[in-house]
Parts: C-alpha cells; sequence; structure tokens
C-alpha cells in the first residue's frame, strides 16, 4: 500500500556557470577568444564542461517523462508499480517477499572521466526511498544506490549480496562497481543492523557508519521515508553521503544536512568503467522488507563529443582570420539572447507545459511584478503556505490590483507545485474560483498572478485573527452565501468541467472573498484532474491537505476522491456554522465533528451555532448546514453524499439525507469499494491515528511505500 511524502530537494549543479549580464557575457566570452588565439591548437580542446540533469518521479500516470520502460532498464525481480520503482517487489503476480533480488538503472549510462580534460566527472545525485517492513516483521537485506558496468543482475545475489554481487564474485576486481548501501541485516562483516555503507566491488562495506546513533532508521515499524544525497566531487576525488528522515508530508521537505554522514576518498577511474551505469539494487533473504524509490535527481558533468586535432587546428585558425567578424557576430548574439531570455522562460519543461494548455496564458515580465509589489515587500504579504508566498500587487499601467503567488520551496519541487497549479487553473472558468491573470519565470523565480480578492479568506471573517483589521465576525447571511457559492465551485470541479477535478485541499484559508463577499475558491496547488473512467487520484507524495479536513480512507488509500473533497467541505460547513476549526478540543471531545454529532444525538444541534452570532441567524438554514455537515463527514466514503445533492440541499429544494444519531464507525476494507481503484496506499499509522480509529490488517501483496 503506498502512502507517499516524495517532496525532494533539487540540489547544487557541479561545475555550472550562471547566467551574468550581457556586460560580463561579453567580457567573458572575448577573454574566452583572445585565450584560444593564444594557445597552441592542442590545448584549445579545454572547453568549459557542462551538467545535464535528470529528474524522475512521481512515477504515475501523470509522469511527464512518458515511457518509464523507456528510460529505465528494469531487472527481475525488480518493477515499476504502484507508483514507485519498487527495487524488490511486493506480492503482485504470486511474487514472494522471500529471496529476492533485483536492479533498476538509467538506461543510458554515463562517462565519468576523459583524459583530454584530465577531468573525472562530478556529480550530484538524491534520491527519496521507503523501506517498509512487511506486517511490521522484522526487517531484510537492503537497498543500495550503485554504479556499474552494466545492468544486467548476478545470479544468486539475494540474500545478503544486495543485488550486487554472489558467493561466487563477491569482492572481485572485475566488478568494477561501487555502491552506497542502506543495509538492515548484521552480517558478521557488519556494524549493525541499520547502517550505511561504501562498497567497492562487495558488499563488506570499505566505509560504514551507524545510524541508529543518528538516531534514524532505515526500516522501522510504519511508513517512514528517508532522502539520501550522494555528492561525488570528481576534482578532489570525494564521495559524501548525507541523509535525512522525511516524515512530515505538509512541511516543506528538510534541508540537506550540513554534514555527511559518510564520506570517503574515491577514486572511480581506478574503479569503475568509463562508460557506467547508476541505478539502484536491492535484496531480501528470509526476512523480507519492501524497497521503493519514490523519486530521483542525478546532475552530473557532461563532457563534449570527441573533436580531432585536425578539427581544433582548424577552428583555431578561422578564429584569428575571423576575429573581428566573430567578435561582431558574439555581439550581436548576446543581445538576441539577452532580449530572448527577458522576453520567455529559457526552461524546456515549463515552456513544454504552456505549449500543451489550451490558450497560453498570459505572461507577465519579471519587473512588472517587482515594482507592483514593491520588491516583494513583506508589507504587502497576503499570506504564506508551504508551496510558497502571495503577494498584493499593483499594474499601474492596467490600473489592477493582483495577487502574485511566488512558489519558494526548492527549486525542483517549485517547478512541479508552479506546473501543476499552472495546468489545472488555466482551464478553469467559473464564477466561484479565483481567476488566473499570468505567469512569469526569471532567473529560476516561478511566479502566478490571480485576480486580488479585496475582503482576502473565509477564515480571516470568521475567526478575526489577531493582528488583523477585522473585528466583527461574518454575518449568517454572508456565511449561507459563501457556503452556497462553495458549493457550486466544487460541483463544477466534479461534474460540470469536461474533465474531473479533484481539490484536496478544502479550508476556510482556501476560500477567497471579492468585493461583494462572493465566495472564491482558490489556491489549486494541490488540485489535480482525473483521468476519464477513474475515479481517483493517487501521487507518490501521498495524502495531501490539512489535518481535519481530510477524509479517513485517504490515510489507507493514499488516494483523493470526489467523496474525499466532500469530506472536507463537511468540515469546512461546520467550520463557518461553529466558528470553530475542525480539530478544536471541546468539552469531552477532541474534534469538532464528534461533538457536532453528540449534539445531534441529544436534539441540541442548534447549540453548536457560533454564538457570536447571537442569535441572528436563520434556525431552519442552520440546522440544515449542520446537519449536512454531518452527512458530507460521514467515515464511510460511499454513505457521503455527492455535490449535486449538496448544491440542492442547500438552496431547500431537497431535504438533508438522513443523519444517524451515533457517529458511524469506520471500516476498512470499506465494504463498497466501488469509489476505488485496484491499487489500495497506505499511509504513516501516526497520522492516521488523528482520527481514532482503528484499521483491519491483511493487506498483503500491497505496496507500503
Amino acid at each position: 500500500m503506498l502512502s507517499l511524502q516524495c517532496n525532494l530537494s533539487r540540489h547544487n549543479k557541479p561545475n555550472m556557470v550562471p547566467w551574468s549580464s550581457p556586460a560580463t557575457t561579453t567580457a567573458s566570452i572575448t577573454a574566452i577568444i583572445a585565450i584560444l588565439l593564444l594557445l597552441p591548437a592542442t590545448t584549445s580542446q579545454a572547453q568549459i564542461l557542462k551538467s545535464e540533469e535528470h529528474v524522475y518521479g512521481p512515477f504515475n500516470s501523470s509522469y511527464v517523462y512518458g515511457n518509464l520502460n523507456t528510460i529505465f532498464s528494469v531487472i527481475p525481480s525488480a518493477t515499476i508499480n504502484q507508483g514507485a520503482l519498487q527495487i524488490t517487489p511486493d506480492s503482485a503476480g504470486n511474487i514472494t517477499y522471500q529471496n529476492n533480488s533485483g536492479r533498476i538503472f538509467y538506461k543510458k549510462p554515463f562517462k565519468l572521466w576523459d583524459d583530454r580534460y584530465a577531468a573525472l566527472a562530478s556529480f550530484n545525485t538524491s534520491f527519496l526511498i521507503n523501506v517498509y517492513r512487511v506486517n511490521n516483521g522484522t526487517p531484510g537485506e537492503g537497498i543500495a544506490f550503485v554504479i556499474a558496468p552494466s545492468e544486467s543482475l548476478p545470479p544468486n545475489s539475494y540474500g545478503q549480496y544486495l543485488g550486487l554481487t554472489n558467493a561466487a564474485t563477491d569482492g572481485n576486481r572485475t566488478n568494477n562497481l561501487v555502491a552506497v548501501e542502506l543495509d538492515t541485516v548484521k552480517q558478521d562483516f557488519d556494524p549493525d543492523d541499520n547502517h550505511i555503507g561504501l562498497n567497492i566491488n562487495s558488499v563488506r562495506s570499505n566505509v560504514s557508519v551507524s545510524l541508529s546513533k543518528l538516531g534514524i532508521q532505515i526500516s522501522p515499524n510504519g511508513t517512514v521515508f528517508h532522502v539520501i544525497w550522494v555528492d561525488y566531487d570528481g576534482e578532489r576525488k570525494v564521495i559524501d553521503v548525507y541523509i535525512a528522515d522525511q516524515d512530515d508530508k505538509d512541511a516543506p521537505i528538510v534541508a540537506k544536512p550540513k554534514k555527511p554522514v559518510l564520506s570517503s576518498s574515491l577514486d572511480l577511474k581506478s574503479l569503475v568503467n568509463q562508460e557506467s551505469y547508476f541505478g539502484f539494487s536491492a535484496s531480501t533473504g528470509i526476512t523480507y522488507q519492501l524497497n521503493c524509490v519514490l523519486r530521483w535527481n542525478i546532475s552530473i558533468t557532461v563532457f563534449p563529443e570527441n573533436k580531432s586535432n585536425k578539427d581544433w587546428n582548424a577552428i583555431t585558425i578561422g578564429l584569428c582570420v575571423g576575429v573581428p567578424l566573430v567578435l561582431i557576430g558574439i555581439g550581436v548574439l548576446v543581445y538576441l539572447l539577452v532580449k530572448k531570455k527577458k522576453a520567455s522562460s529559457s526552461d524546456p519543461q515549463i515552456m513544454g507545459t504552456l505549449k500543451s494548455l489550451p490558450g497560453t496564458p498570459k505572461e507577465f515580465r519579471y519587473q512588472e511584478l517587482k515594482k507592483a509589489t514593491n520588491n516583494f515587500d513583506a508589507k504587502n504579504k497576503l499570506g504564506q503556505g508551504g508551496y510558497g508566498v502571495v503577494y498584493k500587487g499593483i499594474l499601474p499601467n492596467d490600473k489592477l490590483e493582483v495577487a502574485v503567488k511566488m512558489f519558494s520551496r526548492d527549486k525542483m519541487k517549485s517547478t512541479d507545485d508552479f506546473l501543476s497549479e499552472l495546468s489545472i487553473i488555466n482551464r478553469l472558468r467559473h464564477r466561484h474560483l479565483v481567476r488566473l491573470l499570468g505567469w512569469c519565470h526569471k532567473n529560476g523565480t516561478l511566479l502566478l498572478v490571480y485576480e486580488y480578492m479585496p475582503n482576502g479568506s473565509l477564515d480571516n471573517h470568521i475567526f478575526c485573527k489577531e493582528g488583523s483589521t477585522i473585528e466583527t465576525t461574518l454575518s449568517w447571511h454572508l456565511r449561507y452565501k459563501v457556503i452556497s457559492g462553495v458549493a457550486y465551485a466544487l460541483n463544477y470541479l466534479h461534474n460540470e468541467y469536461d474533465q474531473k477535478v479533484i481539490h484536496r485541499d478544502l479550508k476556510a484559508s482556501n476560500i477567497m472573498l471579492d468585493s461583494d463577499f462572493n465566495a472564491r475558491l482558490g489556491d489549486f496547488g494541490l488540485a489535480r484532474a482525473i483521468e476519464n473512467e477513474k475515479t481517483s487520484y493517487a501521487e507518490l507524495e501521498g495524502v495531501h491537505g490539512t489535518m481535519g479536513y481530510i477524509a479517513p480512507e485517504c490515510f489507507h488509500t493514499g488516494k483523493a476522491t470526489r467523496e474525499s473533497d466532500v469530506y472536507g467541505f463537511g468540515a469546512v460547513l461546520l467550520e463557518v456554522v461553529c466558528g470553530l476549526r475542525p480539530w478544536t478540543k471541546i468539552e469531552a471531545y477532541q474534534l469538532l465533528i464528534d461533538w457536532v454529532w453528540y449534539l445531534h444525538r441529544e436534539k441540541r444541534i442548534l447549540e453548536a451555532v457560533d454564538p457570536r452570532l447571537e442569535n441572528n441567524y436563520v434556525i431552519e438554514e442552520a440546522e440544515r448546514i449542520l446537519k449536512l455537515g454531518l452527512a458530507c463527514s460521514h467515515p464511510i466514503a460511499s454513505e457521503r453524499p455527492k455535490m449535486q445533492a449538496i448544491v440542492q440541499i442547500i438552496s431547500g429544494s431537497v431535504p438533508v439525507p438522513h443523519v444517524p444519531p451515533f457517529k458511524p464507525s469506520f471500516v476498512w476494507p470499506a465494504l463498497d469499494f466501488g469509489i476505488f481503484d485496484s491499487e489500495i496506499t497506505a499511509t504513516s499509522t501516526s497520522e492516521y491515528s488523528a482520527f481514532n480509529t482503528q484499521s483491519s490488517s491483511g493487506h498483503v501483496g500491497l505496496s507500503h511505500v
């Protein structure tokens, strides 16, 4: 079962030259030409080395790189399944957990050194893994990041051999492999059963470090994610390995630790093939675990293709003869490049997504937005969340107030967040949705521009936060108006738009209010469109949203559905009517919903109405919305009303469905599987425990990622 938090930092690229100003660029190019003219032809091959970057994951149906099997070599018993690189598989397909080994490699080998430059490639790679104990059993055996001469899997490499070697080949110099292992079984040569090691041609680590003293458990009970960074400096010939737990799915990605857990001298040229493969291997033995990779990022030095001395001599002569023309051409080229860079984004992933959108949204100039927000002054900050900061801006030319969202997570995640939100919100048109005006991308800064909502967010008006200029809570009339508007917006997303869209983050702070206090549903950073004939959306990053608004089944399936959106809407209904957060502890109850259900059972449900309204509300409407909130919050997803019915209930044309006096128990597996796909996923028990519910076991054969 999958329950993934797949955020990953994008790391510094080795030997990368940043974009500089036109004057600096021209001077640099002129200096390079001068050096080329003065040096002999044989030394003119010393070019500036560049890097290429490969970013993979999440490995699901929305994956932008196409067919995963064309990118990776998957050597059984490894699989790409359940949204992850399963280096050792789950039991799907009658494959036993025990005595397995597998490999998954990037299909194209990397060139790790070039004698023309007397240089070793530098690389950074990072990956998010989940090593899961099946049924909380004893873990075994381990997973490794591998640099190998071929993709093939040695026979009989299960058990202690981690898919790297076997009893006959372990320790052979001809293996030509280097690996960073995460080992969960203690052999005679291991320090313990929870360590990280640097392996050269053998499973006996040259350097190993116990992780227990650092408070890190590779394969604990429950679901925990780890981010591993492997950095190799080809100039210093040093490898550094870092590791950190990633256990809070809603927080930004953990920072890369300042100090590596393992650091060692390593001359790859003397150990591996010049053309080598990067990938993962893993194994199980009598004891077993699920070894899954959820995201993978590689940044590595790229050497230019070979050029003969004759070619380089010709280039040098050509430069000597045509220097004046070259300089003029360089000047023109720099001008055009700078102009083009100012005019549009150079990021191919972003531009490719924009071109695929139906009607490319407007591109704003960075300087225009910078000026509009007074250089993104903190005084203009409207709000801040896990994905970034929103600023108020004024576009003087259009005399238009805007809200500018700046994505502030690490580069890789910000790009994913930006493209996900842009691709969804660009296509939506509804009077109760916040409207996208355009976008901007410059020098790694990603911005989305929305229409400005002068009355801010609903929660400010319900709770009148400290420091806010709002002193009086929202009237009942306006609360009911807002509830109705959000229902129309959600019904549009679920049923009226040509694709089903799931918002996944319904809460009062994501409901904006225009100048007339009309509701505008916003923050589509987590929203996803689901494919035709599908009923749910699963993301490798696991259960997204905010505690108190997340449906209980999501913690077992790891999937968002229209029914889970309805659950979030139910939490909003109770929040708006009661004037209390969903997680409010009141009387003997830990959650608002349990208290309201108790009042419903005691036939005192109107006592839940926000006392600040001072009885200035419509009794019939208040009772209707409170009961609807309970119906939407039903623990069993299939029992919740659909959005079409909810719109009619709010309007008063259809009665509220029967709400039982006692809150029904949450049962898993659910009796009605119709709303779920066959791919079932799970999450951390610590997250699920917030609901004070009990889940059944018996999910053998499902990936706990």
